[in-house]
């Protein structure tokens, strides 16, 4: 059942490992590559509560409550990530960029929700650790996809403004990844009923404006725990967007040397870029792959082993700074890997032991607007403004930046005291 999230990843790493690249090879300038991504954290503001509220008040006996909305999401992913790489200008681009982050979402979080509706209690850690696995798998062989076009032969330079062929062809093998694998889980995992259908209809016909009100009361009256899950997932992924803003131009001008973006020698350093970045998806696969067997086992403490995982994260990002050759990026990376693994799984688990399981699919999506708040602060300026406050003007200081914040998720995890969560 959680086979699509492979797809789903591809999605996400293509996205975030090489959307810089082509806005850099059309001409943006690395100071303006955050406010490019603003439309995709912004519609994921609305999505995802909207999407999370119908998929809760949606049941089929043929389609079933969630896959519905797989197809959906999975159908216009696809064609974006298809046609993203083929943008001839910045605007077209940052739309292609909007519609892919918008669909994969709406694909995403009835994922999240299919675990908790189908998997009982004592192993919801278990599974949503199983599901960072597969992401994992994904983002180390999708960002490691345009580096392999560029071995078997595939250029990997174009004329000025125009995306290499070994990005295009990355792109519409993710594509193809994406949309199989979601179609399988589609075919393939049963859903149960609502425990109390006749409720349950008596409820889906109340109608979308006091569905609206429903998603404000329950944005209004959220559990205290996922308010300070919410803390935790500000910096986590306020972190996480710095680093896919700017992990390519920061990267291949402090350790490669290189800003000609039409240059054989820039185009092969962004290249390793997506290889480092597959290493973080790697390592966070053998974590998760680790923290699943713990967890089938043992009961396990999620609130310290998040600390644990988001401080290992923070000294990735902050040694980044100091790598004095191209190699040692893979050992940096390995640590935001288990971070990575860690706030894919650990969040969802302790939010899943606190809300009703009726509104698991709403409380999801509203969990869900904080990672994209974070995210749409950084895009409107924030990522700019603090980097150069704190640290300075070289580019290479957003990934300082990353790992000062990850140290303050994994602090802010302190605030989280109820046992019935932090415990498995």
């Amino acid at each position: 059942m959680s086979f699509g999230f492979l797809g789903i990843q591809f999605g996400f790493a293509l996205q975030g490992g090489f959307m810089s690249r082509i806005f850099q090879t059309l001409g943006a300038d690395k100071d303006a590559i955050p406010f490019l991504w603003i439309a995709a954290p912004l519609t994921g503001l609305l999505v995802q509560p909207i999407v999370g509220y119908l998929s809760d008040h949606t049941w089929s006996p043929r389609f079933g409550r969630r896959k519905p909305f797989f197809f959906i999401g999975a159908l216009f992913s696809t064609i974006a990530l298809f046609f993203a790489p083929y943008s001839s200008a910045l605007w077209m681009a940052a739309g292609a960029l909007w519609i892919l982050d918008a669909s994969i979402n709406i694909s995403m979080e009835p994922f999240r929700a299919l675990v908790a509706d189908k998997v009982p209690e004592s192993q919801r850690s278990y599974g949503f650790v199983i599901q960072t696995l597969i992401i994992g798998i994904g983002t180390w062989v999708a960002s490691n996809l345009p580096w392999f076009m560029t071995k078997i032969g595939v250029p990997n330079t174009a004329a000025p403004g125009v995306v290499p062929d070994s990005v295009k062809y990355a792109f519409a093998v993710g594509a193809l990844v994406l949309f199989t694998s979601i179609l399988y889980t589609i075919l393939t995992t049963e859903e149960y009923p609502p425990d109390d259908l006749e409720t349950f209809r008596r409820e889906k016909k109340r109608g979308f404006l006091r569905g609206s009100k429903d998603i404000l009361d329950n944005i209004s009256g959220m559990p205290t725990v996922m308010k300070q899950l919410g803390l935790v997932q500000f910096f986590s992924w306020f972190a996480f967007f710095t680093m896919w803003s700017f992990a390519t131009p920061a990267i291949t001008e402090h350790v490669f040397g290189v800003v000609d973006t039409s240059s054989e020698a820039y185009n092969n350093a962004a290249d390793s870029v997506g290889n480092y970045l597959g290493t973080y998806g790697l390592v966070s696969m053998i974590y998760a792959l680790i923290l699943a067997f713990v967890a089938s086992k043992y009961k396990i403490n999620r609130r310290l082993c998040h600390l644990l995982s988001l401080l290992a994260g923070g000294c990735g990002f902050i040694s980044i700074y100091f790598v004095t050759a191209p190699w040692m990026l893979h050992l940096s990376f390995m640590l935001v890997g288990m971070s990575w693994a860690s706030i894919l799984s650990m969040p969802y688990a302790m939010l899943s032991s606190s809300v009703e399981p009726r509104k698991m699919g709403v409380f999801m999506g509203i969990f869900n607007m904080f990672i994209v708040i974070p995210q749409i602060v950084a895009a409107l300026g924030g990522v700019n403004f603090l980097y150069k406050l704190i640290f300075g003007e070289a580019v290479i200081n957003t990934m300082l930046l990353a790992g000062v914040l990850l140290i303050l998720a994994a602090l802010s995890t302190l605030l989280i005291t109820d046992k019935r969560v932090t415990h498995d």
